[in-house]
């Protein structure tokens, strides 16, 4: 690895993550898990795309008019931002071999969007499983043209909150806000599980015989993506806090930094795999 000469100087004043990808051991943990994302997140994310472009292709093909469910939306919004967050963690990568301030600001800003928006469609994600379980009525309503409005508002705004906060990004604000939006996320999720599983308990009157067990079973794959997405947003906030503590205690905190890139992972799988074992390509998860 090489640092050129007009940055050289510069490295005193380095926030400690950029010091950590041009430090090992942590450069090289961080290199591997680049290559993991790579190997194992962008063959997923071009399964997850290639089946959304087969159903709009099947869609202008017939004449009946399907409307593509909100999940299955959120889940391509999020797969495109997590090609962004790739291109970022690429230009980050390029950071460990020849530095350059400029590219890595830029790919920690588009790692940040990434990061942001992340979270956003997991939050419009257990919202729209609860009103499908909870308010089963005001979620039939919202499948026409004002729901599909609303969700297409919903999604340009947290575009735009991702752009504003990759625009904003520096190291100081980024645990401020980071714990601000996962503790919101984790208010909101938890809510929604909650409110899912109380009526997975108490189901409502008229639901009987084969007609109870197909809405029992709606409400448990509801209860269980919110679970999922719950899972993931409770393991980003326990490692983001004790990586806090120890960036608090503690100098050197690289090795522990770069392994939190690590326990991330699940976060950017969970909404894309849920998709795919809807859509019935994973072989393993079949009945």
């Amino acid at each position: 690895m090489a640092v050129n000469s007009s940055s050289s100087s510069s490295n005193d004043f380095l926030p400690s993550l950029t010091i950590c990808l041009i430090t090992s051991p942590s450069s090289l943990i961080f290199i591997t898990h680049c290559i993991t994302n790579f190997l194992l997140l962008l063959p997923l994310y071009i399964l997850v795309l290639y089946l959304g472009l087969q159903r709009w292709r099947r869609q202008r093909s017939t004449s009946i008019a399907v409307v593509t469910s909100h999940s299955n939306t959120f889940a391509y919004h999020m797969v495109a931002m997590e090609l962004v967050g790739l291109l970022g963690i690429t230009f980050i990568c390029c950071v460990i071999y020849e530095f350059h301030n400029i590219i890595l600001s830029v790919g920690h800003r588009l790692w940040a969007f990434t990061w942001y928006g992340e979270i956003c469609f997991h939050i419009l994600t257990c919202v729209e499983r609860y009103l499908a379980v909870v308010h089963p009525v005001t979620y039939l309503s919202l499948r026409g043209e004002r729901g599909i409005r609303i969700r297409n508002i919903s999604i340009g705004c947290v575009w735009l909150l991702s752009v504003g906060a990759m625009c904003l990004f520096t190291e100081s604000n980024f645990l401020i806000v980071d714990f601000c939006l996962l503790g919101f996320s984790l208010i909101i999720v938890s809510f929604c599980s909650l409110s899912v599983l109380r009526i997975l308990i108490r189901p409502g009157p008229g639901e009987q015989g084969g007609d109870r067990e197909r809405v029992d079973e709606s409400k448990r794959r509801a209860f269980y993506t919110i679970i999922a997405i719950l899972g993931v947003l409770l393991l980003r906030c326990f490692v983001s806090l004790i990586w806090t503590i120890f960036h608090m205690l503690m100098e050197n905190e690289c090795v522990l930094l770069t392994a939190e890139a690590w326990l991330n992972l699940p976060s950017s799988l969970v909404l894309p795999l849920l998709f795919l074992h809807r859509a019935g390509a994973l072989a393993c998860c079949k009945n």
